[in-house]
């Protein structure tokens, strides 16, 4: 096998490893950004914490694995990423950081402004990552000003109406997401609260699926692919069917149905983006020859094999621990459950 094939695969799982991402740290950020509004009482916000507590920080293990795959597979495209797109990125890794520890801090004072405090930290660093995430993935979709020797824009140049539109996609996504994993992991009101909410929130972001969709024609070349292959279409297909089962059943209060066709849609779509791209990494919008493409920027053969193997050992590893930690901790939570526990967020 030659270098093309490793290549080709390292970008699938790079794909693939995004998705993961995207997909489970997604309702987490959902979750973080409804706070206020699904938690009415302090004990209610704890029980929405809690349903994210055990899992949050494994489901970053894929978002460093998406970058240590980055790093290995494609070091020119990571180098460079982090050298146009510092500012956002490092934006990005304040907000999460502080995500993290407004976890963990919370509950540590039995005080309300210390707890308000955390709360509004809870928010915008779930809030700031899902929009963030969103403007950088838009900006590579539509191709950043970049030509043989450095970046030609800046960080309010990221800012466009394409690359907000996105970043807007993916906080209305997350917070769909993150409202139904809610409704299955709470009960009683809560329950109630966050299904109506994933009710309320679905055909805002039905329209701002379908402004991105549009969008995209205008702003990126992401179609090219679909039209030369439209068998490649059933990525964005099943994006849409996911979506539209999305509002079917949470109408006929299957949430778990809901909440599984979420995580499809999450999926789908990155997918749709990362088959759009292809062989692109990121495009230059100056000119494609200054394209990084998986071809231009990889690794050696010799690095990608071994690579390869480590993945096949290791990744079936983190799969199998994940699906144990949400087997373990698969029962909703209730307010008694949290106000009898000391060990509760």
């Amino acid at each position: 096998m030659d270098i093309t094939f490793f290549q080709v695969t390292w970008f699938v799982l790079w794909a693939v490893l995004w998705a993961a991402y995207f997909m489970l740290d997604g309702f987490v950020l959902g979750v973080g950004m409804l706070h206020y509004r699904l938690g009415k009482t302090d004990s209610e916000k704890r029980v929405l914490l809690n349903t994210v507590g055990p899992v949050w920080d494994g489901n970053e293990v894929w978002l460093l694995t998406a970058g240590g795959a980055t790093f290995a597979a494609f070091p020119t495209t990571y180098a460079l990423m982090f050298s146009y797109l510092y500012t956002a990125l490092f934006l990005l890794l304040c907000a999460l950081i502080i995500r993290g520890v407004s976890f963990e801090f919370r509950g540590k004072l039995d005080s309300e402004q210390w707890r308000k405090s955390w709360d509004l930290a809870v928010f915008s660093g779930s809030f700031l990552p899902s929009l963030l995430f969103g403007v950088a993935f838009g900006n590579i979709f539509a191709g950043l000003p970049m030509d043989g020797t450095r970046y030609q824009g800046s960080f309010i140049s990221l800012l466009n109406p394409y690359g907000l539109l996105t970043g807007f996609l993916f906080v209305m996504l997350f917070a769909v997401h993150g409202a139904l994993y809610a409704s299955v992991k709470t009960t009683d009101e809560l329950k109630a609260r966050a299904q109506k909410t994933a009710a309320g929130l679905w055909p805002v972001l039905l329209i701002v699926a379908v402004a991105f969709l549009v969008g995209t024609a205008f702003a990126t070349k992401l179609y090219d692919n679909f039209l030369t292959a439209p068998a490649l279409l059933i990525a964005p297909a099943i994006a849409v069917a996911a979506l539209i089962g999305i509002r079917i059943f949470i109408a006929q209060d299957r949430l778990y149905r809901a909440f599984a066709s979420s995580c499809v849609t999450v999926v789908m779509v990155v997918f749709t983006g990362v088959i759009g791209l292809f062989p692109n990494l990121i495009p230059s919008s100056l000119d494609p020859k200054y394209s990084l493409t998986i071809f231009n920027s990889s690794s050696s053969l010799l690095t990608l094999k071994i690579m390869t193997g480590v993945a096949l050992i290791f990744v079936p590893i983190v799969i199998a621990y994940k699906i144990w930690i949400y087997r373990i901790f698969r029962a909703p939570i209730s307010v008694e459950e949290v106000l009898k526990s000391k060990e509760a967020y």
